[in-house]
Order: structure tokens, then sequence, then C-alpha cells
């Protein structure tokens, strides 16, 4: 046993084994909505670094493609 552990013969409400008769069980804690301060309004835009990486990626597609074909062309 951890010595953090509670003592279970000092435990109020536990029966042997471990368990704990129906009703002894604390409430559920008290829950809280909504946001503590109001979030800044998110735009719906693309940004330009988003932008410029889909170019990239679209660039980088493109040179693989033609390498490729030109390495196919080439053992042909």
């Amino acid at each position: 046993m951890n010595s953090m552990d509670p003592d279970p013969a000092a435990t109020p409400d536990l029966e042997p084994g471990g368990g704990v008769p129906s009703g002894s069980t604390p409430p559920d804690t008290a829950q809280t909505s909504g946001l503590s301060a109001p979030e800044p309004r998110t735009s719906h835009r693309f940004p330009p670094t988003g932008v410029a990486a889909v170019i990239a990626v679209i660039a980088l597609v493109a040179v693989f493609a033609v390498v490729a074909i030109v390495l196919i062309a080439s053992l042909g």
C-alpha cells in the first residue's frame, strides 16, 4: 500500500472488500458553463502562409512528377 493512500479502516462508509454502499458517494461536482472571457472573432479567410504552403506542395508534386516521367522515359 502506498503511503499516500488513506487507511481503509479509517475511511467512512467503506465496506469490507473496498465497496461503497449506495447513497454514500459524494454528489457530482459543480459544473460551470460558458467561457470566462469572450473569445476573439476568428476570420474565415485562408491565411497567406497557408496559400504559400499549398502552392509549395503543388510545385513539389509537379517537380516530382516531371522527374519521374523523365526517368521512366529514359529507361525505355
